[in-house]
């Protein structure tokens, strides 16, 4: 569970600390492996709850996906089609799917919580 916590606030420290222009040509190629990374690190948080967390898929598929995100961008540019939009599909209906995958593990330990507590407070 640490590996993806750990990447997002390098991420965000690096984010604030640095004062990088990015050209607006570049600005597709950037949101789409942002978009990318964030899909990845959602994947790895819902590994971790999901108890399946293997630190190379993780990271592996963390540069996977950005370079594929990226290329999909660039060969849609060399075409002058919108490629990219099926890497916002793809990795938005991904990330949604995680986050539910999340929440309901939130969920569910919670609930479990209250029960041992319950059961605690009941036999003292």
């Amino acid at each position: 569970m640490w590996l993806p916590i750990l990447f997002l606030m390098i991420g965000i420290a690096l984010g604030f600390l640095t004062n990088i222009t990015i050209p607006e040509y570049y600005s597709s190629y950037l949101s789409i492996a942002i978009l990318a990374a964030i899909d990845t690190l959602l994947g790895g948080i819902k590994a971790h709850f999901t108890h399946v967390f293997e630190d190379r898929i993780f990271i592996s598929g963390f540069f996977f996906n950005i370079t594929l995100a990226v290329i999909l961008t660039f060969i849609g540019d060399q075409l002058g089609v919108d490629l990219y939009l099926a890497a916002i599909l793809a990795f938005g209906l991904r990330m949604f799917q995680n986050i539910a995958v999340i929440r309901r593990s939130i969920l569910a330990l919670y609930h479990e919580k209250r029960k041992k507590r319950r059961v605690i407070k009941g036999k003292s």
